[in-house]
């Protein structure tokens, strides 16, 4: 991790659910530049390497190619393999497995028609398939499903099957539907070229969007550690390590916690805004905010120059200061 952080502050991660499916992650403070280098390698894993679930083959019952029509279905078979690539479907093993989908009733089929095995599940029931016109003619169709990464063309899966009355249908494995980003410019009281980076994720619904955070992180964890497999640390100087800081962080309480001499913050009179942030900072006593530098609280989100004025001259009523202040 850069070398500033000594003096920001560990980056801070916080999340908006704004939808069902859709979240938005704010991660600061960041280096310059270093939120458009975050963005960049974490959209390629976000949208080509999360595993998930689509229709790779479909076989209809008296039918040879997808343009193909049954007198008695209302939509030709091509429309119908259409519909069958909207399914959202979780299903946690990774191996190839089949559903089928029966009906000899007169009306709309639904993706709730669709007879699937343990372990499978179809998130949008509601999705329609396609609609019999008459009773006891049969729609007789089998789906496999195949759980996986990146993008099957035809092409593709002609090379692993060889079928004649199987019908071919490409899939996008990936359950993140979209992703932006925003980088906003900040500062740290004194230092200026700071970012905040904004990441907004959007899946179908298998997965969380903070799941899917998550596991791009590991996959480009695992990446940047091959070329460092020794553990041997370049210029370490000017590199901090992340675990460090944070338990640094944790003593730094733990011992103003344990100190005989305590006292607690409130006392101090300070406006509810400003008690609110520095409590939400974890410093909670009179002995630690004297520990504090001004680019540490300048680090607090919303700590402006009016909170720093006036932990300034509440402090100075005790005759104490903020470290490294003349």
């Amino acid at each position: 991790m850069h070398i500033i952080h000594e003096l920001i502050g560990v980056p801070k991660i916080s999340q908006k659910d704004t939808d069902k499916n859709k979240s938005v992650f704010e991660i600061g403070m960041l280096p310059r530049w270093y939120g458009v280098t975050l963005w960049n390698s974490l959209r390629r894993v976000l949208l080509s390497s999360v595993p998930g679930t689509k229709v790779t083959w479909i076989k209809v019952k008296g039918v040879s190619h997808e343009y193909s029509t049954l007198p008695w279905i209302k939509d030709s078979v091509l429309d119908i393999i259409l519909n069958l690539k909207e399914l959202v479907i979780d299903k946690k093993d990774v191996w190839v497995e089949w559903i089928s989908l029966k009906k000899d009733k007169a009306g709309v089929v639904k993706a709730s028609d669709i007879k699937t095995p343990s372990g499978v599940k179809i998130l949008n029931k509601d999705l329609y398939i396609t609609e019999i016109d008459k009773d006891w003619l049969e729609l007789d169709i089998e789906i496999r499903i195949e759980k996986n990464i990146w993008y099957k063309s035809i092409e593709d899966l002609k090379q692993v099957e060889d079928d004649v009355n199987v019908l071919l249908v490409d899939a996008n494995f990936s359950p993140v539907l979209n992703v932006k980003y925003e980088i906003e410019k900040t500062r740290s009281w004194d230092i200026s070229n700071l970012e905040n980076l904004k990441i907004e994720i959007l899946t179908s619904g298998v997965i969380s969007p903070v799941e899917t955070l998550k596991f791009s992180a590991n996959i480009l964890t695992s990446y940047f550690s091959l070329f460092n497999e020794e553990g041997l640390q370049v210029e370490g100087q000017f590199i901090s390590d992340v675990k460090e800081l944070l338990e640094k962080e944790k003593e730094e309480i733990k011992e103003e916690l344990e100190k005989e001499t305590y006292t607690p913050i409130e006392i101090m009179g300070l406006s509810p805004r400003t008690l609110n942030a520095l409590i939400n900072w974890n410093i909670l006593s009179i002995e630690q905010l004297t520990k504090c530098t001004e680019t540490k609280l300048g680090s607090i989100k919303w700590f402006g120059k009016k909170a720093m004025t006036e932990i300034r001259e509440a402090l100075a009523e005790r005759w104490l200061k903020l470290l490294w202040d003349d």
